[in-house]
């Protein structure tokens, strides 16, 4: 049988630390963060990442092992976030997977694999380099050639995509749609009871969205970017297009209206909370754990060591 994890999920501000702490407390867990943005260093303020006082001694992995700079991936994240959870297993934990970003979590648990590349390689410079000169309707047509179907769901402006599926055919002699085909016939990674936090009303979570920018705020967000711009981070890279970071730099670089930029945050994020609803709500197994208009503490915590006494954690 595959390990148990726990894992907990939901929306922006849904209270995902909070909850994974108390849990890591009572069940010797570990926590495992499933952020795409918290994974970056001198990030701190805009992407919520939980403090000294918030975590209160629980070991947290998975955040600030990368410099903004840098290209990361969902497959590196698997690879490396998995080593976490077997270290955790191996002292005796419990690893609790704890955050907002589906695909990362999705990729964990399921034991989905990634080709390997090298993104330095010359391979991948020759194909960005043709999809510059030769344009994305003929890069896709020659994948069509050898996969079809890829192909198909793919635009000709999605440089990334049809650079990568040209990469994987050239290097491995399998397409894309072959490999992950492969993938998702294997065996779940893990025995994941998955916890999800949300709202009984959309409008409590909006209030708990705009509240969490106004301390962002008042914490020094605007601060945070403009140390990032003057060091030299370039505005292209992953990590300046997060939400909150993207508008604040564009508002520093342009007029400084950093209260319009906070507005702008507010509305983004409330439109990412709502897409992390939809993903997480696909999954049918998953046990919701509901915020009233008043948060009832007790009740949230009552309801998940119910859950895992029965999953038998």
């Amino acid at each position: 049988m595959p390990p148990k994890i726990l894992v907990i999920t939901g929306p922006t501000a849904s209270g995902k630390t909070w909850l994974a702490v108390e849990l890591a407390k009572r069940y010797n867990g570990e926590v495992v963060s499933a952020d795409s943005m918290q994974i970056y260093r001198r990030m701190d303020i805009g992407t919520a990442k939980p403090t000294a006082e918030e975590t209160r001694g629980v070991p947290h992995h998975m955040i600030d092992i990368a410099d903004p700079e840098e290209d990361f991936s969902v497959a590196r994240y698997v690879d490396l976030a998995a080593r976490c959870v077997e270290e955790v297993l191996s002292r005796g934990g419990l690893p609790i997977l704890a955050g907002g970003t589906g695909l990362y979590i999705d990729s964990l648990l399921s034991g989905r694999t990634f080709a390997a590349f090298d993104g330095d390689s010359p391979l991948r410079s020759q194909l960005e380099e043709r999809f510059r000169a030769e344009g994305g309707r003929a890069l896709l047509d020659e994948l069509a050639r050898a996969d079809p179907e890829t192909a198909a769901r793919l635009h000709p402006n999605d440089a990334k995509r049809i650079v990568r599926a040209l990469e994987v055919w050239l290097t491995t002699g399998k397409t894309i749609t072959a490999h992950n085909r492969e993938t998702q016939a294997l065996p779940p990674r893990y025995d994941a009871l998955t916890l999800t936090l949300d709202f009984e009303r959309r409008e409590d979570m909006w209030e708990r969205v705009d509240r969490r920018v106004d301390r962002m705020m008042a914490a020094g967000l605007a601060e945070e970017v403009r140390s990032l711009l003057d060091s030299g981070i370039p505005l292209k890279c992953t990590a300046m297009q997060a939400i909150g970071y993207k508008e604040m730099a564009a508002a520093l670089l342009r007029d400084g209206d950093v209260h319009a930029a906070a507005e702008e945050i507010k509305l983004r994020s409330r439109q990412y909370a709502k897409r992390q609803r939809t993903w997480f709500r696909r999954n049918r197994e998953a046990k919701p754990l509901l915020w009233k208009s008043v948060p009832n503490f007790a009740d949230v915590l009552q309801a998940s060591t119910a859950y895992l006494e029965e999953f038998g954690i």
